[in-house]
């Protein structure tokens, strides 16, 4: 039976890289971005069906809702470092300025989008969220929400639980590939990043997107209300 999913930030990086994976095993993918021509462009160039929205917007995640009559995996893949936080006024507002965008991007839109299909969800179905090692290790108002991610997701599996349906976090450390940087990432930073793991390597979208994939998969049934840190054992638990 085909499935039907659908995953937000699909159009660059590891929300691509998962579309990419889903569509391979037949699914009917569905992507989100914020931008009509990238949107296009990559729904064409992975042969999946795509949706310009900003998962931070009420209104137009409601819009996006309604497309769908039932959805059996939901991704929640936006977000990231915001890019131009507002720069007047005093100190404490550029730093408030800086926290609720952090928190819109990387928490409230995941929070928004999966309130908005929750009864669209199916018994068996699954809802994964990315989130970052930035939670762990001093990462500021991005780790802060990502770390409120975490804790979001495991009040939603307890929820979601008892309807067949499990919640997980997929906590990504270094991933080559990405715009995460946007470009400022040193030759000597990324040497620090890949020194830091077991297996001496960076991540790629593909390691992300396997991952979650197995979630979603029927021998992941039982895992629920979790976060799976994949970062080479940048970070480690126990």
């Amino acid at each position: 039976m085909t499935r039907t999913v659908l995953i937000t930030g699909g159009t660059s990086g590891i929300g691509r890289a998962i579309a990419a994976r889903f569509a391979a095993d037949h699914a009917e993918v569905h992507i989100t971005g914020r931008h009509a021509d990238t949107v296009e462009q990559t729904a064409a160039e992975l042969g999946v069906q795509g949706a310009v929205c900003d998962a931070t917007d009420p209104g137009q995640v409601t819009e996006l809702a309604a497309r769908f009559s039932e959805l059996d995996v939901l991704v929640n893949a936006s977000g990231g470092l915001p890019q131009g936080t507002p720069g007047d006024g005093s100190a404490l507002e550029a730093v408030l300025a800086q926290w609720q965008a952090n928190l819109a991007q990387n928490l409230l839109g995941a929070v928004l989008t999966t309130t908005s299909v929750r009864d669209k969800l199916t018994s068996g179905g699954s809802v994964l969220s990315i989130g970052s090692i930035g939670a762990e290790r001093g990462g500021g108002s991005y780790g802060a929400a990502k770390a409120a991610l975490a804790a979001w997701n495991a009040a939603l599996s307890a929820e979601l639980g008892p309807l067949g349906i499990t919640s997980n976090v997929i906590s990504a450390g270094y991933i080559a590939g990405t715009n995460f940087f946007q470009g400022r990432l040193t030759d000597e930073r990324q040497s620090a990043l890949v020194a830091e793991t077991h297996n001496k390597r960076p991540g790629t979208v593909e390691d992300i997107a396997e991952t979650a994939y197995f979630l979603a998969s029927p021998g992941a049934r039982h895992i629920t209300g979790q976060t799976l840190h994949v970062n080479g054992g940048a970070f480690t638990t126990r």
